[in-house]
């Protein structure tokens, strides 16, 4: 069995597969074939004169991006069924399969579930739908974006137990993970933004701010849903920034499709479309910080490995992991997995650079011979 699974807001095609171990009856694997981004697009120049064709044959055995066809469409496809929608998460959130180096010019994975049943067969019936996040500020790892919708007649078939996933038990969230994921009546959304793509657009001349990108990677996600030909009757977003300036911002974005936006506070404590949303995000990150593979090269491992915690700065053991690993990538100062635009990376650099430049005026009291 063989399916063609899009994980992209663009297209790129790749030319060899990841199989993944499925779990239909029949024993069969799933060939699961790629299609991602990179779009060397700078911060001066408009996506139109962005025409770039390159290819890499740089393999690995975790991710092969040898073919890349840049597009100018942010359509996305929504997956045929539930069994491939399972199989793209796996090979993103258990193979951390990306681009090597990560996402060096493009926009990260979004993946599109398939379009429940109870949403094809109700098309003028809109679903209620809801935007969360998780990890916006750990200086380690992705932050993850995601949407939950269903049809509000569904709500019925919907597990009980919807809070905050942050407030949750990681046993608790990850059983409500597994339900959405094995649910026939909730459809989602996720957006991957890689450290590597929150630090570039940080550091253009002109910076993209983490809110900006946050707002962005909403409104790619409804388009993507609306672009399924599912119809939206109300969108909750947990807000970024203020409420009421988002707000109206999304009423401009999507003007004309009718959607109401309820944009408040906590909003992932309060309507179950959210909690479902923060359920997906709040997992997927914690999967792909558990699974990351290294890209920088073969056989690279980092000093401590992967005893870096949560990622938050405020962790000791994060802390500890950024400083001994400074200076291990020439362009970038760190591993692909840190935000290198964050204060505390920024400061873990300025430390070692000192430190380095200290010990090569002062060998004598480095203990340099």
């Amino acid at each position: 069995l063989t399916s063609k699974i899009s994980i992209n807001s663009q297209t790129i095609l790749t030319k060899s597969s990841i199989s993944i171990a499925s779990s239909n009856p029949r024993g069969h694997r799933i060939s699961v074939v790629f299609r991602s981004t990179r779009n060397m697009i700078d911060e001066n120049e408009s996506s139109e004169n962005c025409d770039i064709e390159e290819a890499a044959d740089q393999t690995d055995d975790r991710f092969d991006t040898s073919v890349l066809l840049p597009s100018k469409t942010n359509s996305v496809t929504p997956l045929p069924d539930r069994q491939t929608t399972n199989a793209a998460l796996d090979a993103l959130l258990h193979a951390s399969a990306r681009p090597s180096p990560c996402n060096v010019f493009g926009l990260g994975p979004l993946v599109l579930s398939d379009i429940p049943i109870s949403i094809k067969n109700n098309k003028d019936r809109g679903v209620i739908l809801g935007i969360d996040e998780a990890g916006r500020g750990p200086v380690l790892g992705p932050m993850t974006y995601a949407a939950a919708f269903w049809n509000p007649d569904a709500v019925i078939s919907i597990p009980a137990g919807f809070h905050d996933s942050k407030q949750l038990t990681p046993e608790k969230r990850a059983a409500l993970f597994k339900e959405i994921k094995s649910s026939d009546c909730i459809g989602f959304v996720l957006r991957v933004l890689h450290a590597s793509e929150i630090s570039r657009n940080m550091l253009r001349r002109v910076p993209y701010n983490l809110n900006a990108m946050s707002h962005d990677a909403a409104i790619q996600m409804i388009w993507a849903v609306l672009d399924a030909g599912v119809k939206i009757d109300t969108c909750y977003v947990d807000t970024v920034g203020v409420a009421e300036s988002y707000k109206k911002k999304l009423e401009r974005v999507f003007e004309g499709h009718d959607i109401e936006f309820i944009v408040e506070k906590k909003a992932d404590a309060k309507y179950a479309p959210c909690s479902a949303a923060s359920v997906v995000a709040k997992e997927a990150r914690d999967l792909l910080i558990a699974n990351w593979k290294w890209t920088e090269t073969s056989n690279y491992q980092p000093l401590d490995g992967s005893n870096y915690g949560s990622g938050y700065p405020s962790d000791p053991k994060a802390a500890k992991w950024l400083d001994n690993n400074c200076n291990v990538d020439p362009p970038f100062g760190f591993p692909d997995i840190v935000r290198f635009s964050w204060g505390p990376a920024k400061a873990a650099m300025q430390e070692d650079n000192d430190s380095t430049n200290s010990s090569r005026r002062n060998p004598k009291n480095s203990g340099l011979v």
